[in-house]
């Protein structure tokens, strides 16, 4: 076989593995029909539960899902988080496969990757394209934990939002949003998706604590530091307060420094959301802070944060 040939049929064996990986996912993949025109993308994460992008969630009743052989059965909101622009909701829909997930701990910049949606009526969509973008863990304008950035660059067709990304082997890493940045489409890990989903199918919502602060990050004088004798020279400074929230209510003031919650270094906005965790709902933690050039403590109760 010449080196024509070889090449040829390279390209016709990948080319088919392509469309047995886009192929296996759809199976997993339906149409949420939860807005008045295009509906988004959602998976079938487990057995009975979907899950898509929540900012495509515009109604709480009257939902149907279209599975991958064009039939169309109720379907009941679970739970959203906007936070995580996530939303699971129940079907029943007994025959339909579970999508098959990797965690996407082995994920490389640079790696192949392919979009699978459902855009209802049209059918499926699918895109190719790499891993645009990887990081750590990140944290959305919301405040939410994501525990991994991951950026997919490829082509955005209707119904993105709430698709599946899937890997080489077709296994689904993440799904995909346009809703929690407005320059990029972004990638929600399989984790983060996890454990979200989780706590939706319990609770119905996602639990998370509020201080009802404005805050920005501070450097503090090198004299005050000695003055005061402090082992860190950043803070975060109280720039507004909502009248009768948790700190407003624990006596904390427009211009106080923030050094400490909890007895954890204040040093930046992303610490004390840190402290806005589930676990801390309902807590009562010691606040050590900066008020006119003097240490003050005092105790914060931090509250639940309502709305979605």
């Amino acid at each position: 076989m010449d080196s024509t040939s070889s090449g040829r049929a390279f390209l016709i064996d990948f080319s088919n593995s392509l469309a047995e990986h886009v192929e296996l996912a759809m199976r997993a993949i339906v149409a949420v029909n939860a807005r008045v025109r295009l509906p988004s993308t959602g998976v079938h994460w487990s057995r009975g539960v979907v899950v898509t992008a929540a900012h495509t969630i515009k109604r709480n009743e009257d939902i149907t899902a279209t599975l991958p052989d064009g039939r169309t059965t109720p379907a009941t909101l679970a739970g959203l988080d906007l936070s995580t622009d996530l939303a699971a909701l129940r079907i029943d829909a007994p025959e339909l496969p579970v999508a098959e997930l990797d965690d996407g701990s082995s994920l490389k910049l640079g790696q192949l990757m392919l979009a699978v949606s459902h855009g209802g009526d049209i059918g499926h969509y699918t895109s190719l394209g790499i891993v645009g973008g990887l990081g750590g863990p990140w944290r959305t304008w919301r405040g939410a934990h994501i525990e991994r950035f991951i950026r997919p660059n490829l082509a955005i067709y209707p119904g993105f939002s709430g698709s599946a990304l899937i890997n080489a082997q077709g296994l689904v890493v993440g799904i995909n949003t346009a809703g929690l940045s407005r320059r990029m489409p972004l990638t929600i890990p399989t984790s983060t998706v996890r454990r979200v989903v989780e706590e939706l199918l319990r609770k119905g919502r996602i639990v998370r604590g509020f201080l009802g602060v404005g805050l920005q990050p501070v450097r503090l004088p090198a004299s005050l530091k000695r003055k005061l004798n402090l082992a860190s020279q950043n803070g975060v400074i109280l720039l507004s307060l909502e009248p009768d929230g948790p700190a407003d209510k624990s006596g904390l003031l427009i211009g106080d420094v923030l050094l400490e919650l909890d007895g954890k270094t204040m040093a930046d906005v992303s610490d004390v959301q840190d402290i806005l965790a589930p676990e801390y709902v309902g807590k009562t933690v010691r606040a050590r802070l900066i008020r006119a050039g003097d240490l003050v403590e005092l105790s914060l109760t931090i509250a639940e944060r309502s709305g979605k």
